[in-house]
C-alpha cells in the first residue's frame, strides 16, 4: 500500500559543498524544526574519490518526505547549501509498504526506500525481514570481515 512520497534531487557539481572544508564526501541532515517541516531534509555528497564521478566532479543528493503539492520547493533549503549546480535531476517517488508481514504466507516484502540518506531504516527493515523469516535475530558476530576470517 502507498504510504507517502519522497522527492529526490541528484545534482552534478564541479566543486564540493561550500563551508565543508572542501570535503570530498559530506552528509548533512537539516532538522525538520529548523525549516518548519514534519520531516528532515537529507543532503549527501560523494565525489571522484568514491569512483562515482570523474576527477573534479561531485554528485549531491537532496531528499525529503513530500508534505506539500510543491515537492521541489520542499528540498530548496538543501539545494541552497550546494552552491552552483551544473545539472540537476528531480524525481518524486511513491513510498510503499507491504500489506502483510509475511509470517502467514512466507512471502517477505521490503518497504520502499524512504528519504533518509544513511540507509538506517532500510537496514532495520532487512533485519526485521530476517527475524520474521527465520525466527531469530541476525547474529553479526558470525559475519566474516575479511576473506581470511575463519567460518
Amino acid at each position: 500500500r502507498k504510504v507517502g512520497q519522497v522527492v529526490r534531487c541528484i545534482c552534478l557539481m564541479d566543486h564540493p559543498i561550500p563551508n565543508t572544508k572542501d570535503g570530498l564526501s559530506t552528509q548533512i541532515i537539516i532538522p525538520q524544526k529548523q525549516v518548519g517541516r514534519k520531516s528532515d531534509i537529507y543532503v549527501t555528497m560523494v565525489s571522484y574519490t568514491h569512483q562515482v564521478a570523474g576527477k573534479g566532479w561531485f554528485i549531491a543528493m537532496v531528499s525529503t518526505t513530500v508534505e506539500t503539492a510543491n515537492p521541489e520547493a520542499e528540498i530548496q533549503p538543501g539545494l541552497n547549501l550546494l552552491g552552483p549546480i551544473k545539472n540537476k535531476f528531480v524525481q518524486v517517488s511513491d513510498v510503499f509498504e507491504p500489506l502483510e508481514d509475511g509470517t502467514g504466507n512466507q512471502v517477505f516484502i521490503s518497504k520502499s526506500y524512504d528519504a533518509t540518506s544513511h540507509f538506517e531504516t532500510t537496514c532495520l527493515d532487512v533485519l526485521s525481514i530476517f527475524k520474521r523469516g527465520t525466527g531469530e535475530e541476525f547474529d553479526f558476530s558470525k559475519v566474516k570481515h575479511t576473506l581470511e576470517d575463519d567460518v
